[in-house]
């Protein structure tokens, strides 16, 4: 005969491992919603317009771009609530604001936002964060570098991805048979070698830097004498960049998002 004692415990133990893995479950959860902050948006969000071009947001104050060294750490305490309010790392925010000055001073016939560069590097990475890992998020260091390096897949033809063999040795890109996509703003080696600028005052363009990322796109955008504040201009802008409605719809809901001072979430 079963000692009730002995059913009593066994009764209390099985509850006390059903509260157990509860608990465990909400401690999941909270450090996962903790983790991804930035991704699970905590307010309510304003619709975003679908304007073509989306509208501008606040510019950055002017600074001496052409000065030594990091000119976008001038932009910190500008950056740092428009961070706050979008969850765009401050770097990331500080880069795209220099970018534009700078497209601003060299092209001027442009007329490049800021947010604009930010909805690209959102649709691109995340502002240099992604990695292909759900729960293991990249970020930018502290000198403005993806960490770990963004590489991109072979563009080896394989279905949905362009061919395109290797132009740089696997210089940049870690791969001498096939090109591949690098660093926050994605850009393939050619790309790279023919749009390439340094921004951070090291003489030396790195795709992984963001401050040279987004300088680089920057000079992608504006070429060919493009005013990116008709429609025409930002749509062949974009285009330049990635030859997808898709893209251009996702970089457009980004950049009017940034304008309105709330996250991307598409």
């Amino acid at each position: 005969m079963t000692s009730p004692r002995r059913a009593a415990g066994c009764g209390i133990a099985a509850i006390t491992a059903v509260v157990l893995a509860i608990i465990l479950v909400i401690a999941i959860v909270a450090w996962a919603l903790s983790a991804f902050a930035p991704a699970i948006v905590p307010r309510n969000l304003q619709p975003v317009p679908e304007d073509v071009p989306p509208a501008v947001a606040e510019a950055p104050p002017l600074i001496d771009v052409h000065g030594p060294g990091r000119t976008s750490d001038q932009l910190a305490q500008w950056a740092q609530p428009i961070a706050d309010a979008t969850y765009i790392d401050p770097q990331a925010v500080r880069a795209y604001g220099n970018a534009e000055l700078i497209a601003r001073d060299a092209w001027p016939e442009c007329n490049l936002a800021w947010n604009t560069l930010a909805g690209i590097g959102w649709v691109e990475t995340r502002h240099g964060t992604y990695t292909g890992r759900t729960w293991d998020q990249g970020k930018l260091d502290d000198e403005g570098l993806a960490e770990p390096p963004i590489i991109g897949v072979p563009l080896d033809g394989s279905p949905g991805f362009a061919h395109i063999p290797d132009t740089d040795n696997g210089e940049w890109d870690g791969d001498s048979e096939y090109d591949r996509a690098m660093g926050p703003m994605q850009f393939i080696p050619e790309s790279w070698r023919r749009y390439g600028r340094d921004a951070n005052g090291d003489n030396d363009p790195d795709p992984q830097q963001i401050d040279d990322a987004a300088l680089t796109a920057a000079n992608l955008l504006c070429a060919d004498g493009r005013d990116l504040s008709t429609p025409e201009g930002w749509r062949d802008a974009v285009f330049a960049y990635n030859q997808s409605n898709d893209y251009l719809l996702k970089v457009r809901d980004a950049a009017g998002a940034y304008a309105m001072g709330q996250p991307a979430v598409r």
